[in-house]
């Protein structure tokens, strides 16, 4: 048997060896590119148009750990890159293509308002579609933010409305005998309902019909100012939908048909001889490796982007990056906290919710940041719903877009208990336990009516909590905020008109915000210092594999190849609840 071990640790080693060596050779050649890269600079052309392609889901940001390669863009990631290039002489425009990602409203205005500022320093964005497919209008409204828009010949432009719902289970639950027991509050919280409901409550009904009409204003109202074109004209033009490019143009929805090579030689004839694409992507990479989004005073931005979970996010080589994990964006918080350097923080937030102890974890690490001298201004991506309204409720300020789905004051807890179905195909399950209420959260049985009494009674607390926290942090009297809460999801312009939002806009209104309240002169540009940091390779290998001679001869040569020398010319690299207490947003659509 010793004999059988150590051979077998000799064949683990060799491979964990190898996997080692292979990971060197990379950096090797990696090191070897970046040396030619000397006199190439970062190999852009002298005239650029990027081309974004938004034409598959993106997400708000994220805090993947390592990446090989380029990293796929982000919507921080675009609203920061036009930023650098719109104060990069090479870049004349950008070249949009758009349609089937079906952005939510507040993604298409962040996006949009960030094309619009790119195009206020005189430089030009010509989109592109081979079909507006989906209902919703978040992607015709990125696109009305470009100064033509081009549209594949007969191909459908649908984009009429806003609306989404959800499946109800119970009637399933019955007819195989499984228990829903999960306690809301309040009557708003409506992402149980799905399994204790047989269909759709009033309340929801009503708080759903408030919400779209909300974003289909803010839709439409964006729309028309960007294209210029009466309102009720366009609301008639969408009513018009399914039609197609034709008709669409007819209508001033679009200004040109063509296809996308008609489109980009359009842009790159407009950039100058010699122009060439770029993607946003290379673009945003290149700016992201070497730190190229601005000098002056530091202002943290911490990115909170997924569900809210518990611990951390580590997962080895790769992490993960869709969820907010309460370790980690503590730590984060903390880091920043902690840097002489940051004047100011912005916390962007994009998430529905999840765990309470990580939420109140991450609120903490603010408050103490507060506390500590440094500035926290609130940013709202797509959704800060539920947790993600906790984690933002003390800031200094907040800031939403008008179609940024907020509030969701609200706390659910429960479980499904299968016992009885297990039954219906032959199984039992059975348990033993000591103590009272060892077997209390089971998914075999349901609850006792005392341990019923008890769940209500967790639900409570946490709910007062909650609110009192709004209270204070807000500023708000609690009978106000006990109006406002009850687990109702309100859009950005309706939760700003009850107090809970202070500002309409965007990333660059919360930095305003930011740079006035941390005493940093309007005009003076800031380095945005990006949390949580991203780990490097070494620091992945160490993760996943422990220390090891190879993993120091690579951290050794990171080392090198991290020179100033080196560095300067080529940096180049997400449900049943389940008993626990949550603070989770109804299921509605990005």
């Amino acid at each position: 048997m010793v004999a059988f071990l150590r051979w077998a640790g000799s064949i683990a080693a060799g491979a964990l060896n190898g996997i080692l060596k292979f990971a060197l050779a990379i950096f090797i050649l990696v090191g070897v590119i970046m040396l030619i890269g000397l006199s190439k600079g970062d190999g852009m052309a002298n005239n650029i148009v990027l081309s974004l392609d938004l034409r598959k889901p993106i997400v708000d940001s994220s805090s993947q750990e390592f990446a090989l390669g380029m990293q796929p863009v982000t919507v921080m990631d675009i609203v920061l890159g036009l930023d650098a290039a719109a104060r990069d002489s090479r870049v004349k425009g950008v070249f949009l293509r758009i349609g089937g990602a079906n952005l939510s409203i507040a993604k298409a205005e962040e996006i949009g308002a960030a094309l619009k500022r790119f195009r206020a320093s005189g430089k030009f964005v010509i989109a592109h579609a081979q079909g507006f497919n989906d209902a919703g209008l978040g992607d015709y409204l990125a696109a009305s933010s470009a100064e033509e828009i081009w549209m594949q010949p007969k191909s459908p432009f649908s984009a009429a409305g806003t609306g989404g719902g959800m499946l109800f289970l119970r009637g399933m639950l019955d007819k195989i005998k499984a228990e829903p027991q999960i306690a809301k509050r309040a009557e708003y919280k409506s992402y149980a309902d799905m399994f204790m409901e047989p269909g759709m409550t009033d309340a929801d009904r009503e708080q759903l019909t408030a919400l779209f009409q909300s974003l289909y204003d803010a839709a439409v109202d964006g729309a028309a100012a960007s294209r210029k074109l009466d309102r009720q004209g366009l609301v008639a033009a969408l009513e018009a939908s399914p039609q197609f490019t034709e008709q669409a143009k007819d209508k001033r929805l679009i200004d040109r048909i063509g296809y996308d090579d008609d489109a980009l030689k359009a842009a790159t004839d407009r950039a100058g001889a010699g122009a060439e694409a770029v993607t946003m992507t290379r673009f945003v990479n290149l700016k992201r490796a070497s730190g190229a989004y601005g000098n002056g005073p530091h202002i943290a931005l911490v990115e909170a982007s997924g569900d809210i979970v518990d611990g951390s996010a580590d997962g080895g080589l790769f992490g993960n990056n869709n969820v907010i994990a309460g370790d980690d964006m503590a730590r984060a918080i903390r880091e920043a906290t902690k840097d002489k350097d940051v004047k100011a923080i912005v916390l962007r937030v994009d998430s529905g919710g999840g765990s309470v102890t990580a939420s109140d974890q991450i609120l903490d690490a603010v408050k103490k940041a507060q506390a500590a001298g440094k500035p926290v201004i609130v940013s709202m991506g797509s959704v800060a719903a539920s947790g993600g309204y906790y984690i933002s409720l003390s800031a200094d300020k907040i800031v939403a877009e008008p179609g940024t789905i907020t509030g969701s004051i609200g706390v659910l807890t429960g479980k499904i208990s299968i016992g009885n179905t297990l039954g219906l195909i032959g199984v039992k399950g059975e348990m033993v336990g000591v103590g009272r209420n060892a077997l209390m959260n089971s998914d075999l049985q349901p609850y006792t009516p005392e341990q019923w009494a008890a769940v209500n009674t967790e639900a409570d607390t946490i709910y007062d909590d909650f609110t009192r926290k709004v209270a204070a942090g807000r500023k708000l009297p609690l009978a106000k905020v006990q109006d406002v809460a009850r687990g109702r999801v309100w859009s950005g312009t309706d939760a700003s008109s009850r107090g809970l939002v202070d500002k309409l806009g965007g990333f660059w209104d919360a930095v305003a915000l930011a740079k006035r309240i941390a005493n940093i002169p309007e005009s003076e540009r800031v380095v945005f210092e990006r949390y949580p940091h991203h780990k490097g390779f070494f620091d992945a290998m160490k993760d996943a594999f422990g220390n090891s001679d190879e993993v120091e001869a690579i951290e050794n040569f990171t080392t090198l190849m991290n020179a100033p020398v080196v560095r300067q010319t080529a940096r180049a690299v997400r449900s049943a609840p389940r008993a626990d207490i949550e603070l989770r947003a109804a299921n509605l659509p990005e």
